[in-house]
C-alpha cells in the first residue's frame, strides 16, 4: 500500500514538472500525473476494501502521523473511513475528467493546469487529514485556485463572480477557523489537540457544542450551498470556464458536505440532534427554492448551478435526519452529484465551444449534429431526476428512506416536500434537454458541428462509467461507507 500523503503530493509533483518542462508537454504531464492519480487511488480502493474483508475493525486505516507544529500538538495526521475512500474516488474521477476537458485550452495553459492539479491536491489532503489544523489549510489551498481560474479564464461578469465566490468562501472559512480553534482552547491545557481522533475520544461539554456546531456547520455549509448563503453558487459556476466549474460543483461543493459531517456532526453529536430540526427545514427550503429558481433559467450553466443547490440540499438533508440510511444517503448524494453535475457541466461547455451559446432558447435539434455529446447530456439529465438504473436514484431514495425513520411529524413533512421536488426535477430537466437536443436545427450554423473528440468523449464516458456502476450496483458503495456510517451512529448514541 502507498502511503497516504502521496495523495496530495502527486498532484504537487505534477505541477512541478509542467513548471520545468516545455509548455507543448503541459497537457500530456498533467493528463499523465492525473492517470497516476487515479491508480493510486484505485490501489487505496482495493487495500482498504480487503483490509475490512479481513476483519480490520479500526475506526480508520492506513493511519500515518508526521510532527508538524509540535508545540500547537498539530500534526499531518492522515488516515481514511469508507466515506473518505467514496470522496478520494470521486476527485480522481473529476480531476481527470476535467483535464481532458480542458485538452485544448490555449490561454496561459501552463498556469491553468497547475492551478486544477493544486485543487486537486487540495481535495485530496482534506478527505485524508485526521487534524483539524491540516485540514482546514488543505480547505484554503482548494479555495485560493478558484478565484483565480474565474477571474482570468472565466466569462461574462468574471470579476464579480470571482471576488463573491471568493469572499463567501473565506467567510465560511472564517467561521471554521474559529470553531476549531474554539474546540482546541475547550480542551484542558495538558490535553490541547487538533486531532480528530483525539478530540472524539474526548468529548466536549454540551454547553460548548451548542455555541460551536453553529459556526462549524454553517461555514462548512456555505461551501454545500446551505440556504440562505447559497447566492455564490450560480454566479460561480456561470463564470468559471468548464473545468472549473466542474471541480466547483463536483468537488468543492463536497468538501463541505463532508465537514458538516466529519467534523460538525460527528464531533458534536449533541448539538447536532438539538439542531437537527433547523438543518432539516433549511435543507429542504433549499431543495424546493432550488429546484423552482432553476425552472426561470433560460442559461445552461444557470440552470445546473441552481440544480445543484436542490441536490446539495438533500445532502444536508440525509445528514440532518441522524439516521443511518440518511447519512448513508447524503454521502451517496455527495458522490452522485458530483458526477452528474461535473458531466453536465462538461456537455455544456462542449456544446457551448461549437455553438458559442448557452441559451436554452437558441438551440434545437443537436442530437443530428453532435450525437455523443447530446446523449451525454440526456445520462445526466436523466441521472439528475433521478432515473433508475442511474446513480441519482439510489442517493435520493436512501435519503428519502432515512428521513422516514424518523418518527416525528415535521421530518416526515420535509422529507415528503423533498419527494415532490423529483417533479419539478423532472420539468426542469426534460423541457431543457428537450429544448436543447430534440426537435428541428433551429440555427443553420448548427447544421455543421464538429464531432467530439477524443478527449471529449473519454472525459464523458469516464464520469458515465461511474454514474452507471453506482446505478446497476449501489451495494459496492453501501458496503464502502456503511461501517463508517455505523460509527458515526454509535457516537451519536454515547455522545
Amino acid at each position: 500500500m502507498l502511503p497516504l500523503w502521496l495523495l496530495p503530493a502527486l498532484p504537487v509533483i505534477t505541477a512541478l514538472l509542467v513548471i520545468l518542462l516545455p509548455a507543448k508537454h503541459t497537457k500530456f504531464v498533467s493528463l499523465a500525473g492525473t492517470i497516476l492519480q487515479m491508480m493510486a487511488v484505485a490501489l487505496l480502493t482495493v487495500s482498504f476494501a480487503e483490509q475490512r474483508r479481513e476483519g480490520n475493525s479500526s475506526l480508520f486505516l492506513f493511519d500515518e502521523k508526521i510532527e508538524w507544529f509540535s508545540s500547537w500538538n498539530a500534526s499531518l495526521h492522515f488516515g481514511v473511513d469508507g466515506i473518505s475512500v467514496a470522496m478520494i474516488l470521486l476527485t480522481s474521477l473529476v480531476v481527470t475528467a476535467g483535464i481532458l476537458v480542458s485538452w485544448n485550452i490555449e490561454k496561459q495553459g501552463k498556469e491553468f493546469f497547475i492551478l486544477l492539479l493544486l485543487l486537486a491536491s487540495g481535495a485530496y489532503g482534506f478527505f485524508i487529514s485526521l487534524d483539524l489544523f491540516t485540514l482546514f489549510c488543505f480547505l484554503e489551498i482548494a479555495v485560493i485556485p478558484k478565484f483565480m481560474l474565474i477571474g482570468i479564464w472565466g466569462s461574462g461578469n468574471k470579476n464579480y463572480s470571482a471576488n463573491k465566490l471568493a469572499l463567501m468562501l473565506m467567510a465560511g472559512s472564517a467561521l471554521i477557523l474559529v470553531g476549531i480553534l474554539f474546540m482546541y482552547y475547550q480542551m484542558p491545557i495538558g490535553k490541547r489537540s487538533f486531532d480528530f481522533v483525539t478530540i472524539l475520544s474526548n468529548p466536549l461539554p454540551l454547553q460548548s457544542q451548542l455555541i460551536l456546531f453553529p459556526l462549524v456547520f454553517v461555514g462548512f455549509g456555505i461551501f454545500t450551498a446551505i440556504f440562505p448563503f447559497h447566492t455564490w453558487v450560480p454566479d460561480g459556476h456561470s463564470s468559471a470556464p468548464t473545468a472549473g466549474s466542474m471541480f466547483l460543483a463536483g468537488i468543492s461543493m463536497k468538501l463541505g458536505g463532508y465537514g458538516c459531517l466529519r467534523v460538525a456532526t460527528t464531533l458534536m453529536p449533541e448539538a447536532a440532534q438539538h439542531y437537527s430540526i433547523v438543518i432539516v427545514i433549511l435543507a429542504a427550503i433549499a431543495i424546493v427554492y432550488g429546484a423552482f429558481a432553476t425552472m426561470m433559467q433560460t442559461d445552461l450553466k444557470y440552470i445546473n448551478a441552481y440544480s445543484s443547490i436542490s441536490h446539495c440540499g438533500f445532502v444536508l438533508l440525509g445528514i440532518g435526519m441522524l439516521t443511518k440510511s440518511g447519512i448513508n444517503g447524503a454521502v451517496f448524494q455527495m458522490v452522485s452529484h458530483g458526477l452528474m453535475t461535473a458531466l453536465f457541466f462538461a456537455v455544456i461547455g462542449m456544446m457551448y465551444a461549437r455553438t458559442h451559446t448557452r441559451k436554452v432558447s437558441e438551440m434545437g435539434g443537436l442530437l443530428k449534429t453532435i450525437p455523443f455529446i447530446s446523449a451525454a447530456m440526456f445520462i445526466a439529465g436523466l441521472c439528475s431526476l433521478g432515473l433508475p438504473g442511474l446513480s441519482g436514484f439510489p442517493a435520493e431514495m436512501t435519503v428519502f428512506m432515512g428521513g422516514w425513520e424518523r418518527p416525528e411529524t415535521i421530518y416526515r413533512v420535509v422529507t415528503v416536500l423533498a419527494c415532490m421536488s423529483i417533479v419539478i426535477t423532472a420539468v426542469y430537466i426534460l423541457r431543457a434537454i428537450g429544448s436543447t437536443v430534440m426537435g428541428p436545427v433551429k440555427n443553420r450554423e448548427f447544421e455543421e458541428l464538429p464531432k467530439a473528440m477524443w478527449n471529449e468523449k473519454l472525459a464523458a464516458v469516464i464520469l458515465i462509467a461511474g454514474i452507471v456502476i453506482m446505478g446497476v450496483l449501489p451495494f459496492v458503495l453501501y458496503k464502502l461507507v456503511n461501517p463508517a456510517t455505523q460509527e458515526i451512529i454509535k457516537q451519536m448514541a454515547t455522545g
